[in-house]
């Protein structure tokens, strides 16, 4: 028998079993809860009547952001930039530099005018000379006091003042290049415009104010004559002074007094002194500053005893202990020639000479 709410015949074989032909158009099969996406609203969305109850998601974007793509494009534009500048003026090309003054150089021998004193040894010269009191190597070439200039600061007038102290240290003091047996320590100082000059000088070397490598460098014939003691004493004064908006300007006078004695000389064999006064003016603009090179603008070079007979243009020829000064004065001097330079000699004072 059946229930009070059924047929008396049952339930129709297919129909809706109980209730649940009120639900059947909300029944969802399990392929579409799968793919469902669930959203839980917020407190505010619910309270709004006109709020959706799934919230759609953004769509993603594939590929640079407008701001990623941006940053890309300046990265690149400032590479390419850097690339251009780089090819077309990169540091140190000489054709977009302004050429530099070419040295100025005089070198004037001084000759003896008696025989050459000498010694046993440096130390007895050295104390009965005008040099007893001078300091040895590069300690008698101190940098003065520095202050700035107008257009130049404190670092500015060091760096200048250092590298021309370095300049005068590579050519006058160092043993290898005393020997002539390099040019290089000093050549590495100078801008790279007067390196020419700098190079024809030792190719070609000629006494026409120019070209003469003793203006350079301080370098003795090595066949003739060798450092006796290696403490060379020095004393001089350096100073520092704005020519120009852009440019320093260093001047050096130096007096080096050099104890020497014969090539391959034995133990023993008599030391004589030799003196140089070395007068030099350098010239900085802001890229020799930044690289630590300088222009080297003029040289004047009082050197003795020295024969003036002989040729000063290439290296120094020193009379030694006992040697005189031979019959003659330097090369003749051609008024006519205008390209060249008068040939000098003076005659070295005795008070120069130690007093033995």
């Amino acid at each position: 028998m059946g229930g009070p709410a059924d047929p008396p015949e049952g339930t129709p074989e297919g129909g809706p079993v109980g209730g649940e032909d009120e639900y059947r158009s909300v029944v969802f099969d399990e392929s579409f809860i799968r793919a469902a996406r669930l959203q839980e609203s917020s407190a505010r969305e619910r309270m709004s009547d006109h709020a959706p109850a799934v919230r759609r998601r953004p769509p993603l974007r594939r590929g640079l952001t407008r701001q990623a793509l941006i940053l890309v494009l300046l990265i690149l534009v400032a590479f390419g930039t850097a690339i251009y500048m780089g090819v077309r003026h990169p540091y140190g090309d000489q054709e977009a530099q302004q050429p530099v003054e070419p040295l100025r150089m005089t070198v004037v021998p001084l000759a003896p005018q008696g025989a050459v004193p000498g010694a046993a040894d440096a130390e007895t010269l050295f104390a009965h000379s005008p040099a007893a009191q001078y300091e040895v190597g590069a300690e008698g070439i101190p940098l003065p006091a520095v202050r700035s200039t107008a257009h130049f600061s404190d670092s500015q007038v060091v760096t200048a003042l250092t590298t021309a102290k370095d300049y005068i240290v590579r050519s006058a003091l160092y043993p290898e290049v005393l020997d002539s047996s390099e040019v290089r320590p000093a050549r590495a100082l100078l801008d790279p415009r007067q390196l020419d000059q700098f190079d024809q000088s030792l190719d070609h070397p000629t006494a026409d104010g120019r070209h003469a490598p003793t203006g350079w460098l301080i370098r003795f014939d090595p066949t003739h004559a060798e450092l006796a003691d290696p403490r060379i004493r020095v004393q001089g004064s350096m100073q520092a002074a704005e020519t120009g908006s852009a440019t320093l300007q260093v001047t050096a006078d130096h007096t080096l007094v050099y104890a020497l004695r014969p090539t391959g000389a034995p133990a023993g064999s008599q030391v004589s002194l030799f003196t140089v006064r070395r007068e030099l003016t350098f010239r900085f603009d802001r890229d020799d500053l930044r690289l630590h090179q300088a222009q080297l603008v003029v040289s004047y070079v009082q050197a003795g005893p020295l024969s003036c007979a002989e040729d000063s243009a290439d290296r120094l020829h020193p009379l030694l202990a006992g040697e005189k000064a031979e019959a003659g004065g330097p090369a003749g001097t051609d008024p006519y020639a205008t390209d060249s330079a008068a040939a000098l000699c003076g005659t070295l004072a005795a008070a120069a000479q130690p007093k033995l």
